[in-house]
Order: structure tokens, then sequence, then C-alpha cells
């Protein structure tokens, strides 16, 4: 069952994420010795990681990874890594070995399978945002990828961007001792409740896919 927490404004919203996420890391470190934190790209997430790289993190212990990324080099203005980078990575003293990127400028077939091989089989908590069509990660409406039922990332083009994705599967992100989406905007909130209160159907919403088999999930909200 998810848990929705509405926040007042997005700057609630950041503040709030970014407290809950140094609490999980905390007690993850504490209890497993390491932390692992999954990114995603959009204009949501931005202001969460300059938030947490504010949080006082035992960045020794945490390992970074990511939820999608687009076919692009690391430097690209299109890239996930990058933005995270800027925002949160080249702000923290993580080393560099615990940021595991999904290697973009690869084929994207290869980046896929390099990218299963070094995800851990639980990742602590996977931030999702949510896309006007109900997308999430790179799980688009009508594509293959929200119906993968074993490998734990693929690659596939997404016609409507015209490029290939990198992103993890329902496998993976349901796996997760704990997933977050934050959302926020008003213009958010029709899909919002599609996708928590409408029917399930994971070929027009593949949000609805994210429903985490022992672990938990927050819907953060700033609509």
């Amino acid at each position: 069952m998810a848990e929705v927490r509405r926040c007042a404004s997005l700057e609630a919203l950041v503040t709030q994420v970014a407290d809950d996420f140094a609490r999980r890391a905390a007690e993850a470190i504490a209890a497993r010795g390491r932390f692992s934190l999954t990114l995603a790209g959009g204009n949501t997430p931005k202001p969460i990681y300059e938030a947490l790289a504010q949080r006082p993190l035992d960045w020794s212990k945490v390992h970074v990874f990511f939820g999608d990324e687009r076919c692009v080099p690391p430097d690209h203005a299109r890239s996930n890594y990058a933005m995270a980078r800027a925002a949160l990575l080249g702000r923290v003293p993580i080393p560099a070995a615990q940021v595991h990127r999904m290697q973009g400028e690869l084929a994207p077939a290869q980046a896929a399978e390099q990218y299963a091989a070094q995800l851990p089989a639980v990742l602590d908590v996977v931030l999702l945002g949510l896309g006007d069509d109900g997308h999430t990660a790179s799980l688009f409406p009508g594509l293959t990828a929200v119906h993968e039922a074993s490998k734990m990332v693929v690659a596939e083009y997404v016609e409507a961007f015209h490029e290939w994705r990198v992103t993890l599967t329902p496998p993976a992100l349901n796996a997760a001792r704990h997933v977050a989406f934050a959302v926020a905007g008003a213009s958010k909130a029709e899909v919002v409740e599609r996708v928590l209160k409408g029917p399930r159907d994971i070929s027009k919403l593949p949000s609805q896919v994210v429903a985490p088999a022992s672990g938990s999930l927050t819907w953060w909200l700033a609509l």
C-alpha cells in the first residue's frame, strides 16, 4: 500500500524528501554498512539533490545508481548523470568508484548488459519521477520495457524522443527496500489521480507497475 505525503510547496517537498533520504541512509549504514541510492532525471529531482548535498551523510559508504539514462555521452546536456553530477555528486566527497553511471555512450544493448552486471540485487532507495503520460524512469506507455519480467536493466528506443534509453525494469524497481515518487506542479494532478485511483493498466500508465514486493512506496506530492 502506497503512502501519500502531500506537501504545501515544492520547497517543502524538497526539504522533506532530502531529510527522509538522509534518515534512511543513516539507518542503512548502521544496519548494513552501506547505502545505495538510485537517482532519477527531470526537473523535480534536481533541487532534491542540491538539498541532499547539504545533509550530513557518510558519503564514504554511499553507492549511487541511476534509474534510467539517455544514450548520450556523460557530459551531454540531456544526460541524467551530468545533471546529478552538477547538483549533487560533484558537491559531496563520494568516492568516484561508488558512482555507478549508465554508460550512455556505449551501444544501448551493451550499456544495459554492463549495468545489469553491477546492479545490486536490492537497492535501498529508488527515487522516481512521473511524466505527464504516466511514464516513470524510461518505462513508457505502449513500449515493452514495462512488461519485462526477468531482466533488471534493458535498452529501448523511444520514438517520441527519437532516442535510445537504458532503464531499470519492474523487477529491479520492485525489489527495492524503498521507492519514492517525487511529483510537483499542478499540471501533474490529473495523471497522479489516474495512476493512484484509476484502473490498473501498465501499458497506458507504466508507473502503476511500481509496487515493491517487500519494501515500501511513498508518493511525495506538491500539486
